[in-house]
């Protein structure tokens, strides 16, 4: 049986900008439990109210999705891609496909120019990870000795990458990109990893500042 929450999530996904009592009324129970379900699917993120004018009187709040609530149902955006991607593969080369995926991951990279300007490394981490989270990904990093580690708990291509792993470029030059330094895969959940992670080397940024002073020239 389907709880609450999910009856009023799908009841949503049917009929969008709903009131707490007309909610209420559909699943057959009291406002004051509906308000209830409502303020812990606004806090998940997966419902937004909104005010609206309904004659005279105050503004009524009315409930719809997000998109992180219409992502929990089904669409044919999946079968789209895969299709799309099946096609590229069959009328272009496959270096050609991977550099697509690869420009996808500059052009990315190139909106956040401006604010990786003097960052330092963990900064620039939690740039990564702000970043990956709006592209769908759960992604959490720490320190270990010389490395840093790099893992994304929750992959948006998962679907998409057990068919065309090919997709799993956009990520990996992305972090690359971002952190100005090669970001080495040494898990991959497509290959039975609990998640995938990416790992660089931590003395990296202190390498290049000392090959930078030394390929400096010194005046005659």
């Amino acid at each position: 049986m389907k709880s609450t929450r999910e009856r009023v999530l799908q009841l949503l996904a049917r009929k969008p900008r709903q009131t707490v009592n007309e909610l209420a009324q559909e699943l057959g129970i009291n406002p004051i439990s509906m308000r209830h379900h409502l303020n812990v699917l606004q806090m998940e993120g997966l419902i937004a109210a909104e005010e609206e004018r309904h004659g005279v009187g105050r503004p009524r709040l009315v409930y719809s999705l997000t998109e992180k609530g219409r992502e929990r149902f089904p669409t044919g955006y999946l079968r789209l891609t895969m299709r799309l991607l099946e096609q590229m593969k069959e009328t272009m080369p496959a270096p050609m496909v991977k550099s697509l995926f690869s420009q996808i991951a500059a052009d990315l990279a190139r909106e956040y120019t401006a604010e990786l300007e003097g960052l330092s490394m963990e900064e620039r981490l939690e740039l990564v990870k702000t970043l990956l989270s709006q592209e769908g990904f759960v992604v959490e990093w720490e320190r270990r000795g010389e490395q840093y580690q790099i893992h994304e708990l929750a992959c948006p291509y998962y679907q998409i990458g057990i068919s065309h792993p090919e997709v799993c470029t956009v990520d990996e030059e992305l972090i690359s990109k971002m952190l100005a330094v090669p970001a080495e895969k040494v898990q991959c959940v497509l290959t039975g990893g609990n998640y995938c992670t990416y790992v660089i080397q931590s003395s990296t940024e202190k390498k290049h500042e000392r090959n930078g002073e030394s390929n400096q020239v010194e005046p005659a």
